[in-house]
């Protein structure tokens, strides 16, 4: 087994780390701008020096540097913001965003570990910044800087051939020094694609709480499913909908949208459809890996964001007309079951911060070729 101190920087909540400790990777620093994510790291991660602070202010980057090298730090896992250059935002070629990653080349430079994995959405290895004068392709920018210390790898990856039950294509690029005489290649992809159905089909089914009261009805077995969702996991319950996008979702079948739907579609109050893309308001489906998890996880308008649900017989309704629970979630991400989420953390924080994460799993399948 590897043994190696890794740094953390953009750490969110280490969703990413879990499982790196297994391997023999400890990440004994890291670094979130947000408090209320820095605090939800160290309640996961106890053990690992917290730095909370914005990494473009000198002297949070100085101690992040600082604390690093006494250390011994060799290993770096980065994950810097995503939305200048994600196609689900407003990819604004001058995004400040986008030039975060200038302080991971920094970091390197400064502590010249002997492993680097930078992580972004795919648009990473086509996104270009001004640096000394010139427009320049992020990939390229760190081949011309590092190319002759390191052996440089980088790939798009579809997460769900590591293992990983969700459909996340991430931009990768890995980096081994060349005097460690180990050159960090990737993993093979596997053949076998977990599912849906094998990652939360096991899962009671649970009715919506509809927001409006006259609605409740429609669902007598609410309480009864929800006490048998709470006995599984305290993170398996239904979120409050409104009732015209449940009506419309118990009318949509399994891996189709409601906007097909020739009369419960999702509509204005003019009965006309809302606006919006055509995977908006859709089922998932049972017999392939989850579509990806975003931070807009909450809402059944999101792109594919609605439990596959069942056939109820003799009704032509589908079952569970809701977006997943959190513990559905921490399956689809590869989190363990028992991830150890703080009970302080409000549900809006807990659904942001699984849907801007790293699937571990991913993760440490990639970095476990280190030890090979």
């Amino acid at each position: 087994m590897i043994k190696l101190n890794g740094l953390s920087l953009f750490a969110n909540v280490g969703v990413g780390e879990t499982y790196l400790s297994e391997i023999g990777v400890d990440i004994v620093v890291a670094n979130e701008l947000l408090s209320e994510r820095a605090r939800f790291y160290k309640h996961l991660h106890p053990d690992c020096n917290m730095i909370c602070g914005d990494i473009t202010d000198p002297k949070v980057y100085k101690k992040i540097i600082s604390e690093s090298r006494s250390k011994n730090v060799d290993f770096i896992l980065a994950t810097p913001p995503c939305q200048g250059m994600s196609i689900a935002g407003q990819m604004h070629p001058e995004d400040a965003r986008n030039y975060l990653i200038t302080y991971v080349i920094d970091s390197i430079r400064n502590l010249s570990p002997q492993y680097v994995m930078m992580e972004n959405v795919f648009m990473q290895l086509q996104t270009a910044i001004n640096y000394n004068g010139e427009r320049i392709l992020i990939p390229e920018i760190i081949e011309s800087i590092f190319g002759n210390d390191y052996f440089i790898e980088q790939k798009v990856i579809d997460t769900k051939f590591y293992g990983v039950p969700q459909q996340r294509k991430r931009a990768l690029i890995l980096l081994s020094k060349k005097t460690s005489n180990n050159h960090w290649l990737f993993p093979e992809y596997d053949s076998k694609i977990v599912t849906l159905e094998e990652a939360i089909g096991d899962l009671p089914s649970l009715d919506p709480f509809i927001k409006e009261a006259p609605y409740r009805d429609v669902f007598p077995e609410y309480e009864a499913k929800r006490k048998r969702g709470l006995e599984v996991s305290k993170w398996h319950y239904a979120r409050p909908h409104v009732w015209r996008n449940v009506e419309a979702m118990m009318h949509t079948p399994t891996g189709c949208s409601a906007r097909k739907n020739p009369v419960y579609f999702p509509k204005k109050k003019d009965g006309t459809m809302v606006g919006g893309a055509p995977r908006t308001y859709m089922r998932m489906q049972w017999d392939k890996a989850a579509p990806t998890i975003t931070s807009y996880n909450h809402t059944i308008s999101s792109f594919q964001n609605v439990h596959p649900g069942r056939l109820i017989k003799g009704t032509g309704l589908y079952s569970d007309a809701r977006v997943l629970t959190i513990f559905e979630m921490l399956r689809i991400m590869s989190l363990p079951d028992n991830w150890n989420i703080p009970d302080w953390a409000s549900e809006s924080l807990i659904r942001k911060v699984i849907g801007e994460g790293v699937p571990p799993m991913a993760v440490k399948r990639i970095v476990e070729k280190l030890a090979l």
